[in-house]
C-alpha cells in the first residue's frame, strides 16, 4: 500500500475515535507536501506500520512504554511545581508499548532529515553518535533530569533564546479566530479547572498547530489574570497510531485487545512515569489533554534557537531524555545490556534506512498533491 491510500485508511480509522477538521488536514496535507521534516512528523502511522521490516534487528528489543513519534521538535520546556525551569520530551499522544528502539531509531532518523531541512551543522554520524551516547550516559547514572534553573547552561542558553521577545508568543495566540457558540461540557468544565482562578472572563479560540495532531480539536482559552495574560489549552486524545497498525485481522485485534492497547490512550501514563520533574499545568481529563500554554511552557523548534548553538550538546541532551522516560518501564541494567550487545553504527545504519524510506515516501506524496 503507498503512502497516498496508507494515510487515507489511517485518516478514517482516526475519524471514528474523534472529529476531525478538514481545514487543519488539508494544512498537514499542505505541510506534509512542502518539506521532508514535516512529512516525517506528520506520518507517525506510516512508521508505525513498516519501521520493524525495514530496520530489521535494531527492531529486536525490550519493550517500553515508548514516545513513538519522537523527533528533534518534540522538546520544550515549562515549569515544575517549584517554579524551576525544565526540558525535555512535552508530547506523549503517540505513547505505546513498543521496542525501546523505536524512539532512539525515531529520533536518529529525524535529525538525519533535519540536517537537510533545517541546516544542522553536524554532521549525520557525528549527531547520531551524540544521541546514543547521551542515552547510554543517562541510563549508567540512572537518569536525571534536566533542571535548567541550576544546571546544563548550553542547554539553557537554547532554550531561553526564544524567551527575549514573549509579546510575539502571545500576538500568534491572539491571532487565532474566536469560536462561536458552545464548547463541549467536558472540555469548558476542563478548562475551567486548570486557571488559576474561576470565573475569568475568557476569549476561545481555535490553535493550529504541529504537523502530526493537525486536524484535531483544539481550544485555547486565553484570559487576563492579575496584570498579565494567561492560557490553557484542551487538545482531543485519540488511540496512538500504533493502535491503527494492530487494527487489522480479527485474530489481532483481539490478541492486542487483551493486551489492553488496542484502544487505550497512554499520556497520562507517561506523565506519572520516569525520571521527569512534570508540570503541574498538564492533566488528561478523559480523552483531553489540558495544558498551560504560556513563552516558557512549549514546543521548542529548531529554527528559533540561536545561530550559535552547541547542537551536539543539545543531541546529547534528548538521548539522555529518551532514557529518562525508558526508565519509568525498564531498569537500566536491561537497557544497557541490550544497547551495549549492539554493533557501532547500528543506530545510524537503521536512521539511514529509514530516512531512505521517508524520502520516497515523500517524493510519492508530493507527486501525488501537487
Amino acid at each position: 500500500m503507498d503512502i497516498v491510500k496508507a494515510s487515507a485508511r489511517y485518516e478514517a480509522w482516526l475519524a471514528e475515535h474523534l472529529p476531525l477538521i478538514r481545514a487543519d488536514l488539508d494544512l498537514k496535507h499542505r505541510a506534509m507536501s512542502a518539506g521532508l521534516f514535516p512529512f516525517l512528523r506528520g506520518t507517525f502511522y506510516r512508521w508505525a506500520d513498516r519501521w520493524e521490516s525495514i530496520v530489521g534487528p535494531a527492531a529486536v528489543a525490550p519493550r517500553v512504554l515508548a514516545v513513538g513519534d519522537l523527533h528533534v521538535e518534540n522538546f520544550g520546556t515549562w515549569r515544575d511545581s517549584e517554579g524551576r525551569l525544565i526540558w525535555g520530551v512535552n508530547d506523549f499522544d503517540e505513547a505505546y508499548s513498543l521496542p525501546y528502539t523505536n524512539d532512539l531509531v525515531r529520533l536518529a532518523t529525524s535529525v538525519v532529515v533535519a540536517v537537510g531541512y533545517h541546516d544542522l551543522n553536524l554532521d549525520p554520524k557525528d549527531a547520531v553518535a551524540a544521541i546514543e551516547e547521551g542515552y547510554r550516559d543517562t541510563l549508567a547514572v540512572g537518569g536525571h533530569a534536566y533542571v535548567l534553573a541550576e544546571t546544563y547552561p548550553e542547554l539553557r542558553e537554547m532554550a531561553e533564546y526564544r524567551l527575549h521577545d514573549p509579546e510575539k508568543f502571545w500576538e500568534k495566540l491572539e491571532a487565532f479566530p474566536t469560536i462561536r457558540g458552545q464548547l463541549p461540557p467536558a472540555v469548558a468544565s476542563a478548562l475551567e479547572r486548570s486557571f488559576p482562578e474561576r470565573g475569568l472572563d475568557k476569549r476561545i479560540v481555535h490553535r493550529v498547530a504541529g504537523v502530526g495532531s493537525l486536524g484535531r480539536q483544539r481550544y485555547v482559552a486565553l484570559a487576563h489574570w492579575r496584570g498579565g495574560r494567561v492560557a490553557r489549552e484542551a487538545k482531543a486524545l485519540a488511540p496512538s497510531a500504533c493502535a491503527f497498525v494492530n487494527s487489522g485481522p480479527p485474530l489481532k485485534r483481539a490478541i492486542w485487545a487483551l493486551a489492553g492497547f488496542a484502544r487505550k490512550i497512554h499520556y497520562d501514563k507517561m506523565l506519572e512515569r520516569g525520571v521527569r520533574c512534570p508540570d503541574p499545568c498538564v492533566s488528561v481529563s478523559g480523552e483531553w489533554l489540558v495544558r498551560r500554554l504560556a513563552p516558557d511552557c512549549t514546543r521548542i523548534t529548531l529554527n528559533v534557537l540561536p545561530k550559535k548553538r552547541d547542537e551536539r550538546r543539545l543531541l546529547e541532551a534528548m538521548g539522555g531524555e529518551t532514557a529518562n522516560i525508558h526508565l519509568g518501564s525498564l531498569d537500566a541494567k536491561e537497557l544497557l545490556a541490550d544497547i551495549k550487545r549492539r554493533e557501532k553504527r547500528w543506530l545510524y545504519d537503521a536512521a539511514s534506512k529509514m530516512a531512505d524510506e521517508v524520502t520516497d515516501d515523500w517524493r510519492t506524496w508530493r507527486k501525488h498533491y501537487d
